[in-house]
């Protein structure tokens, strides 16, 4: 049936006078207002109760966007931009292997699911942008499935929170077009992403929001009824999905909470029918759906995720020890507590996780060239030393020699301030410091450690280090005393240098196997000079000893310790990236992001501009509206007597403000950001224009469009129609389909719009002779400006190219962008250098020419135009001389121990033959 006050589709019930100065509502007082805290003017907008004939259109508008979001699905049939990380975590999800990212589970849990129920083992790795799913027969089209379902729900999910604010079921049903027809929103849901779910759960929010404000402000006689707790509870539901797809979320909830606040404010102030028993009934129901269902929601969906990741994995070099060893074969068995000279024992990294103290047979290629020490996350026998005090301990016929010296008489345990020294056993050397460089960390204030000696060496002075134990880190009195097993936190400081045993997120290059640096700081921080001892062995402390283990750290501490290194690495994605923007960017639409290129297709993630350019005016005009108001308002005006006036703000306002919540914190980030983080907004942004464009044509009569409802609906179909339009034009880049250089480059609007359209034949014919490819072609980044004096890089990896070819030789194309991706000119690359440096992260493409000298086409038949991998997972320290110091608590050393092992090991044949080094005593101090 139609609601009661609103106008009919063709016209025939006019809506309220817009200088009526009383409600009609159905709450209204005819003495001016309602004298309660119902507000005046509102309708009851149950969409239960939505005449058939809008349930029909919603399902035809349903069974449009399924169409549009599921056409070509399958297509492309390769890995596409971030489903190298989303689809890696599925396989990793059935594996058990546990990951760290940086955004809760529940959307990754979902596409996991979805995979396994199609039959999805979670042998394929995602591993490489272009990989080929068909060939190991990946359920990749059900995986995709999940997210377009949830793309194609997002259109009725608008068309009913529309009708529940009160618009016109042309007006929704102009809204799901808008959505429909959104050519980002379209590409984001057809691939393996977390955007498409993200949206889908805001979008549930913001309607059952709407549906219990609307119970809300119809007063008393609708406060906690059946319909007003579904929308409260559905609420609640609703945004703990939302903040368990991505912290984003928090926005929606920032939302909510605001408008929340403005409710529990209006009803302090209901005298009449608001006690203050009743107040706090409201504030108590408000706070356990609001509050404590989505709490509840976000820590059992971590629950799950703890379940299902029970094995080790290259995302437990993240987490701490005690996290590390409720793991599947990370657990270690209890321990002697008491850390005694002659202890073999291996000593951890307290801060960065990085791993063990470590060395092997390996030397530095530059500085002492003696054998490296590093860090390395995994247990292993070169993490063992003996300690070893300062002096032999004395026996009856003098001081007792070789490495069982103290494995006879009393356990002398070692005391803060003891000096020790380090001997590693399987290359019997002494852990080692002295006054050189190291040789990646070039700093003053840093010092080279290595190992040094051989067997039978007594040593020399720089093999001293002194225990200054960490009283306000270590658990206990007695570990603050003397050192204990994982109980004591201590520092190791050079006695010859006074600088301490330091580690830091900066991994060596290929000669050290990409293991931690570790060196001897003299300025360092003190979390990164920690250490402590994890296993200790003696023969003096048996099976009767005092035993200690990490502490299980419970679920609670699993899930804060995970939300801290979540957070801590979000916030750490402050390098740029070749596809990066900045919130000022997004409204206008002024640049996108490149998904995937091959076979001379490209996905290139952009908005459709009518759409988006609309909904940025609509924001434009609300503003506009509310600084006006608030000035007149000032100057004794009062418009808010006048109930269209003052609908038009409570209605459009909420919607605005959802916009502003979810997109002017951005501003506050410095980390990378891309437009897909625009989307949530956008979506706000299409409901307030739909929202402004239904108050125009029906409700304000001053326009004359009320009492004209066919230009109202004419202006619909005309702008759905262009949308349409617009959408088909950009349509190939939306789904991979074919495309001509000719159509691409007509519709790149701005310059700042980067898609190649040299990728693209010159004619659609062209297809049909170029062959598919095969296999995957590597591309890497195109050198872009930045500040410093470095020189350019000149390492550039070429695509290889199939030998049957019909070229006669093959060019790089090296493209020169400054930091806003403006592709710069061979003089304006002269005229900057050595004024800047370049550094290598756009792409570059290798072209065919043909014997003329013509480009066939950019990059090799069947090449692949693959984007850069997405910043949020790839969070892997890089080697550099000129990092700066902080905790560096969010990355491990390595992710697995077989490739560490295997590095070693072609080393070692390598090395197979040759002279071990010099290791004369006169050598051990430089």
């Amino acid at each position: 049936m139609v609601q009661k006050d609103l106008p009919s589709e063709g016209g025939t019930k006019q809506a309220e006078d817009d200088d009526t100065k009383v409600s009609h509502g159905i709450v209204g007082s005819l003495k001016g207002g309602p004298q309660d805290y119902s507000s005046q003017g509102v309708n009851d907008n149950d969409i239960f109760m939505l005449p058939g004939s809008d349930f029909q259109l919603l399902g035809l508008l349903t069974a449009v966007a399924a169409l549009v979001r599921l056409f070509r699905i399958y297509q492309p049939s390769s890995v596409v931009f971030d489903e190298v990380h989303f689809g890696g975590f599925a396989s990793k999800y059935i594996k058990g292997k546990f990951f760290m990212d940086v955004h809760p589970p529940l959307a990754k849990l979902l596409l996991t699911l979805a995979g396994w129920l199609a039959g999805f083992d979670g042998e394929f790795d995602f591993k490489d942008i272009g990989k080929d799913y068909v060939e190991p027969g990946v359920p990749y089209v059900a995986m995709r499935l999940l997210p377009a379902l949830m793309g194609v729900m997002t259109v009725p999910t608008i068309f009913l929170t529309l009708k529940a604010t009160g618009c016109r079921t042309m007006t929704a049903a102009m809204g799901a077009g808008l959505i429909i027809f959104e050519n980002g929103l379209l590409t984001q849901s057809r691939l393996i992403l977390l955007d498409s779910p993200l949206i889908i759960f805001t979008a549930f929010t913001a309607l059952a929001w709407t549906c219990f404000t609307n119970q809300h402000e119809q007063g008393p006689s609708k406060a906690f009824d059946a319909s007003w707790w579904f929308w409260l509870v559905a609420t609640g539901l609703g945004l703990g999905a939302t903040v368990s797809v991505k912290w984003v979320g928090l926005f929606t909830i920032a939302w909510v909470g605001s408008l929340t606040v403005v409710q529990l404010w209006v009803l302090v102030g209901d005298t009449a029918t608001v006690t203050l028993r009743k107040w706090f009934k409201h504030f108590f129901a408000r706070f356990f759906c609001l509050v404590v269902i989505p709490l509840t929601f976000y820590l059992g969906l971590f629950a799950v995720h703890f379940i299902c990741l029970v094995n080790p994995g290259d995302g437990d070099g993240f987490m701490s020890s005690e996290f590390q060893a409720t793991l599947n074969s990370k657990a270690m068995q209890d321990v002697p507590a008491n850390v005694v000279l002659g202890s073999r024992v291996s000593i951890r990294h307290h801060n960065t996780h990085g791993g063990y103290l470590h060395s092997h047979n390996h030397m530095y290629p530059t500085g002492s060239k003696q054998q490296q020490i590093t860090l390395y996350p995994h247990k292993d026998e070169n993490n063992m030393w003996l300690l070893e005090n300062q002096t032999q301990p004395e026996g009856l016929d003098g001081p007792i020699a070789g490495l069982n010296a103290w494995d006879t008489g009393e356990p002398i345990p070692i005391r803060d301030g003891a000096i020790l020294r380090l001997y590693h056993f399987v290359t019997d050397r002494r852990l080692h410091s002295h006054d050189v460089r190291p040789p990646v960390s070039e700093a003053e204030w840093q010092n080279e450690v290595s190992a040094y000696g051989y067997e039978g060496f007594e040593g020399d002075a720089n093999d001293f280090f002194r225990v200054e134990i960490v009283k306000s880190l270590s658990d206990g009195a007695a570990a603050k005393a003397h050192v204990r097993t994982i109980e004591t936190k201590f520092r190791l400081i050079h006695v010859m240098t006074g600088c301490a045993l330091f580690s830091h997120k900066v991994k060596l290059p290929v000669w050290g196997f990409e293991q931690q640096e570790v060196t001897c700081a003299k300025q360092g921080t003190l979390p990164n000079s920690i250490w402590y001892v994890e296993q200790n062995e003696h023969p003096l402390l048996g099976a009767d000893a005092e035993k200690v283990n990490y502490k299980n750290p419970g679920f609670l501490g699993k899930f804060w310790e995970l939300q801290k290194v979540m957070w801590t690495t979000n916030a750490g994605l402050v390098e740029s990236h070749a596809w990066d923007s900045r919130p000022p960017s997004w409204p206008v639409l002024r640049r996108g992001i490149n998904f995937w290129g091959k076979d001379r297709r490209q996905i290139y993630l952009i908005g459709n501009p009518i759409i988006w350019w609309s909904s940025t005016a609509a924001i434009g005009i609300y503003v506009l509206f509310k600084v006006l108001s608030i000035l007149r308002w000032q100057r004794g005006f009062r418009d808010y007597t006048n109930l269209n006036f003052k609908r038009f703000d409570y209605e459009i306002g909420p919607t605005v403000l959802g916009w502003a919540f979810h997109y002017f914190p951005f501003f506050l980030m410095q980390r990378q950001l891309f437009l897909h983080h625009y989307f949530p907004a956008l979506y706000f942004a299409i409901m307030a224009f739909c929202q402004v464009y239904d108050f125009a044509t029906n409700r304000i009569s001053a326009l004359g469009l009320r009492n004209r409802p066919a230009i109202g609906r004419s202006g619909i179909a005309v702008l759905l129609a262009v949308s349409i339009v617009v959408f088909t034009l950009y349509a190939p880049l939306s789904y991979g389909n074919q495309w001509t250089q000719s159509a691409c480059n007509k519709v790149k609007l701005l310059e700042t719009w980067d898609f190649d359209c040299s990728v693209f034949p010159a004619e659609l014919s062209d297809y049909a002779s170029a062959p598919p490819s095969a296999g995957n072609a590597q591309q890497t980044a195109a050198p872009v400006a930045s500040g410093g004096n470095e020189q350019k890089s000149q390492d550039v990896n070429v695509t290889p190219h199939p030998s049957s070819e019909p070229s006669i030789s093959r060019v790089e194309k090296v493209e020169y962008r400054d930091q806003d991706g403006n592709i710069l000119d061979e003089e304006q690359v002269k005229e900057l250098e050595g004024k800047v440096s370049f550094e290598t992260r756009y792409e570059t493409r290798t072209r065919v020419i043909d014997s003329e000298g013509k480009e066939i086409a950019d990059g090799p038949v069947g090449g692949e135009g693959v984007a850069p991998p997405h910043p949020d997972i790839d969070r892997l320290p890089e080697t550099a001389a000129d990092q700066p110091e902080d905790d560096g608590r969010e990355y491990p050393a390595m992710a697995s121990p077989e490739k560490d092992i295997r590095k070693e090991k072609l080393a070692q044949q390598a090395d197979d033959g040759k002279p071990r080094p010099a290791s004369e005593p006169s050598e051990a101090t430089r």
